[in-house]
């Protein structure tokens, strides 16, 4: 079991540092990598052929801005699941997420625009056949939800000081 971030540029390890932060924290393992589909299509693809074929269950998660074609290129050639994340950008007045989003027929990236929530569909995507993970997922979520409750708390006992 596994999950390989791929990134499009060096320059987004600090979100793919967001996402990988969350995925070991389920104790997931987490493989990192970098290939651009513009400048090192090959590259990528070798990359694809190696963890895709790979006998462990695997899935991607590629982080990549602009036009990422990073996401496209990997769901079309893996038969395991891709969720993209696009590191925010204030190009194009955001809109350059519609990237993303906007795949031709066949090339079915799941978009996951939050770094702790690509980690969370991947993680939960590779616990549909492990079952130890999916306690480890409730627990998690169990977690950010006591968060809230614990929030409300503390407000509450404020207010009525």
């Amino acid at each position: 079991m596994q999950v390989v971030i791929l990134s499009g540029s060096p320059r987004d390890a600090e979100w793919v540092d967001k996402i990988a932060e969350v995925l070991e924290s389920l104790d997931v393992p987490v493989v990192r990598r970098v290939g651009s589909a513009h400048r090192v299509p090959e590259h990528v693809l070798e990359l694809l052929r190696h963890y895709d074929g790979s006998d462990e269950p695997t899935v991607f998660v590629t982080v990549a801005g602009m036009s990422d074609a990073l996401s496209g290129l990997t769901d079309a050639n893996v038969v395991s699941p891709v969720v993209a994340c696009p590191p925010r950008s204030e190009a194009f007045a955001g809109l350059d997420v519609l990237s993303s989003l906007r795949t031709p027929p066949g090339v079915a990236p799941i978009v996951a625009l939050e770094p702790a929530n690509a980690a969370l569909a991947a993680a939960k995507i590779l616990a549909l056949h492990d079952a130890d993970l999916a306690k480890r997922i409730a627990a998690h979520q169990a977690a950010a939800a006591k968060r809230v409750l614990d929030g409300d708390a503390d407000l509450a006992d404020r207010a009525a000081d």
